[in-house]
């Protein structure tokens, strides 16, 4: 990518096109900390997960000055917008049915110099939503990508769950059904850090009844509900007790299920690891080669694998 300044306007040359932004100095300011935003660039804006008053100042700004907006529902972005006086905005409708006529859209008019701005239903764009295509061919196209911050409702859960969060891992939506979700299931129950993912009202029960067949009945989890809004519910639990709890009350609005990870295994005993030994020297294997499995098989120390394997006869 070439880039040559004339003035206020920056010509960029990228795989043979040319386009033609403000520079710097000219270009809309979105914040009060003077952060900018070069136009030509889409801008991926946070709103709130459920309470306006958690709408940023940058982010006010930043749906202010963009020529136009990428959403899922044009409905819910224009009630708020609504709310902030900001009325009158082009919409670029972003969901499964059209997000790759909408890429197409997206990266045309910021090659033409027009700033986009995307934001989702609720929270952070491009988490378990369409936007992310959209950032995808915006970065493929190589126009600047930037962010303004705010609530995510994956990060809130974890941080209100008590759980481990130094390491986790978003699922977002799990499978329906099929041999994908018992896959997913799986691979869920032997997850070692904090998992967190997001569950539709009429799915939660059999989710958790799920987790509760792959992880076990005492495996903790913290079922939110509505977090930032009137009937925010958290509530912290066995799996067991998560079922049930779930069968006997009505699910209402949007959840997120933040899982303890699986304990470490236990250490195999030294009847465990003789066992496998002799397996293995039934077999052919010499008793180095016989340790050097067993170890790695068990997370042995390789030392004392061997040592036993000296002691067979």
């Amino acid at each position: 990518m070439a880039r040559r300044c004339t003035g206020a306007w920056l010509e960029v040359r990228h795989r043979g096109s040319v386009r033609v932004v403000r520079t710097l100095g000219s270009a809309r300011r979105l914040a009060d900390r003077g952060s900018l935003v070069v136009s030509g660039s889409l801008v991926l804006i946070a709103t709130p997960i459920g309470n306006l008053g958690d709408l940023s100042q940058r982010a006010i700004e930043a749906l202010s000055s963009c020529d136009a907006l990428c959403c899922e529902d044009t409905r819910r972005t224009g009630l708020m917008l609504t709310h902030l006086g900001l009325s009158g905005k082009t919409y670029i409708v972003v969901n499964e049915h059209t997000e790759h006529d909408a890429s197409r859209e997206v990266v045309e008019r910021l090659l033409a110099g027009e700033t986009i701005g995307l934001v989702t239903d609720a929270g952070t764009p491009g988490i378990s939503d369409p936007g992310e295509r959209i950032v995808r061919a915006a970065i493929a196209s190589g126009v600047d990508v930037t962010a303004i911050p705010g609530p995510a409702a994956v990060i809130m859960a974890l941080v209100v769950s008590g759980l481990p969060t130094s390491r986790f891992v978003f699922e977002g939506f799990i499978p329906r059904s099929g041999q994908e979700r018992s896959a997913i299931l799986a691979e869920i129950a032997a997850e070692r850090r904090t998992v967190v993912m997001y569950e539709a009202p009429h799915r939660l029960e059999r989710t958790l009844a799920d987790l509760e067949v792959a992880c076990g009945p005492l495996r903790q989890v913290v079922v939110t509900r509505e977090l930032t809004k009137l009937h925010e519910e958290i509530r912290r639990s066995s799996l067991h007790e998560a079922v049930q709890h779930a069968r006997t009350h009505e699910p209402r609005g949007e959840y997120v299920i933040v899982l303890e990870g699986a304990l470490p295994p236990e250490p195999a005993t030294e009847e465990q690891l003789e066992d496998a030994l002799r397996r293995e020297l039934a077999n052919g294997m010499s008793k180095r080669d016989a340790a050097a499995k067993v170890a790695l098989t068990y997370g042995a120390p390789k030392r004392l694998v061997y040592e036993l394997a000296l002691r067979l006869s």
